[in-house]
């Protein structure tokens, strides 16, 4: 299902409701992967075909000012050197697409749509040999700056009223994703069906391997247990399926971090980089139909050191599939965790370095914060009272969002104090974030907290206790369990999924 823009808390401010897209007229619709075929590209470029890529890409590859400039000591910045590319997919249209072309997607030229289907940040070490892809669902509900509450897929759209075009998509689009996740995003390709449809179809057959055999009359996937070579049009029914898996919209993120590694594999395999022919058709392909802010050969020079083996894929961290009501009626949504997602993020990028470096400060140098997103009543103040107890200097406690994670938030420049609270509760993870002026301990679901100091005549030689687990109360039970965001190595040789 794809979000109408218009499905939103709070009406937009950038202009009229925009009509549907046409998208009835396809039926269950043409969901495109959105990176398949970008990062096997970018690992193409480090072949030994820059040279040649870089005019046949240049020539055909649409440049976009989508990324704000920033100052080199940026302190939002948190993970430095790395690189976070947004990779976007939506089936708009390219302007030279034939009816045959688009007989072969199943679907028909009906202008496409301007809601993006598939978002994911491929993060890239500082030095190119690991990488994260971190897939973001389409229908995730979240916070779109100047518009309000909406399905992250929207956001594109919302950027491009009132003049704002493809370049004013993205900008908002890359906002709405830099303030839920706390990353910076350095670069920009968006991607079109027709254009991945046919780099599928250049590569040749991508193999796949499932636990059980899957038939789905919607996206026309029809495969047995095992192994299965897809050709284009079965790759796309592939990465389409969301009806008969168990997690719906967020089992078929797996399905494209999946199938963009196995195609990864491919690209690198001999049979492909040493076919001059077939790369050619390859790197053709990609280029009519992409959209950036920077040159791909570039792009792909950052990737030189990557290997599928070297590749994780996770999603981020959802609350549940809930139903709510909005002005336009009934809505399904992926309900994010929004206040633990910057937390499950720095576990995939790692520490910034002035964290690492902190040395912890004296706890009554130290002011801090106690925000309750547990669900636990009176965990808050429990927790107040012994970081009291122990010496810091503690605020009243408050309420947050329910979240999974206990973290330490904390401004830039405050490492060293946010390292002591985070020491006084083992398990939390420590987030820098622009999103607070002092040290905020925010306790979630997962029973991490501050326990009361040892009284004086306590054994000392017994090592730390296991934090106390306050007492639930009884609207614990009706909260949304978060769902597993688990990070999977789908690039390894001999990964099946289900």
């Amino acid at each position: 299902m794809s979000i109408d823009p218009e499905q939103t808390t709070r009406r937009a401010r950038r202009g009229s409701v925009p009509p549907r897209h046409g998208r009835q007229k396809r039926g269950a619709g043409v969901v495109l992967p959105a990176i398949a075929g970008v990062l096997a590209m970018g690992l193409a470029l480090t072949g030994g075909y820059a040279a040649f890529a870089f005019t046949s890409l240049t020539n055909n590859v649409t440049k976009i000012d989508a990324i704000a400039p920033r100052s080199n000591d940026d302190d939002d910045d948190v993970d430095g050197q790395a690189q976070n590319i947004l990779l976007v997919g939506d089936d708009h249209r390219p302007d030279n697409a034939t009816p045959e072309e688009m007989a072969e997607l199943s679907t028909e030229d009906d202008g496409g749509a301007t809601n993006t289907d598939t978002m994911i940040v491929l993060h890239i070490n500082a030095d190119g040999s690991q990488a994260t892809m971190i897939s973001f669902p389409r229908d995730s509900y979240v916070d779109i700056p100047g518009v309000g509450k909406g399905k992250l897929n929207s956001a594109f759209y919302y950027g491009t009223l009132n003049g704002g075009g493809d370049t004013g998509g993205a900008k908002l689009l890359i906002q709405t994703i830099q303030e839920l996740s706390g990353l910076t995003i350095d670069h920009y390709v968006r991607v079109s069906l027709l254009g991945f449809y046919q780099v599928v179809k250049e590569l040749g057959p991508v193999e796949v391997c499932l636990n059980n055999a899957v038939k789905d009359p919607y996206s026309g996937v029809d495969l047995p247990a095992g192994t299965s070579e897809l050709d284009a049009k079965q790759a796309l029914s592939f990465v389409r399926q969301r009806h008969g898996l168990p997690n719906g919209d967020l089992d078929r993120n797996a399905r494209q971090q999946y199938f963009l590694s196995q195609e990864a594999r491919k690209v690198l395999s001999a049979g492909t980089l040493l076919n001059p022919i077939k790369m050619n058709a390859i790197l053709s392909a990609v280029g009519g139909s992409i959209q950036t802010d920077t040159d791909l050969v570039s792009l792909g020079a950052q990737m030189r050191n990557l290997r599928p083996g070297n590749i994780q894929s996770a999603t981020i961290p959802t609350l549940g599939t809930p139903t709510i009501r909005t002005n336009s009626g009934p809505l399904s949504i992926v309900e994010v965790d929004t206040v633990g997602l910057p937390a499950f993020v720095q576990g995939l990028v790692g520490e910034p370095e002035e964290y690492t470096k902190a040395t912890a400060a004296d706890p009554a140098a130290t002011s801090v914060t106690v925000l309750n997103g547990s669900g636990v009543t009176g965990a808050a103040a429990t927790a107040t009272a012994n970081l009291t107890a122990r010496g810091f200097q503690a605020g009243a406690p408050g309420s947050s969002e329910t979240t999974k994670t206990t973290q330490v938030q904390y401004p830039a420049g405050q490492e060293s104090q946010a390292k002591a609270v985070a020491e006084t509760v083992p398990g939390a993870v420590a987030v820098r974030s622009s999103a607070v002026t002092g040290v905020t301990l925010v306790l979630g679901s997962d029973g991490k907290t501050v326990s009361a100091p040892p009284s004086p005549d306590a054994p000392t030689d017994s090592g730390p206790s296991e934090p106390a687990q306050p007492e639930q109360s009884e609207s614990r039970s009706s909260e949304p369990e978060p769902s597993s965001t688990d990070v999977k190595s789908y690039g390894k040789e001999g990964v099946c999924i289900n």
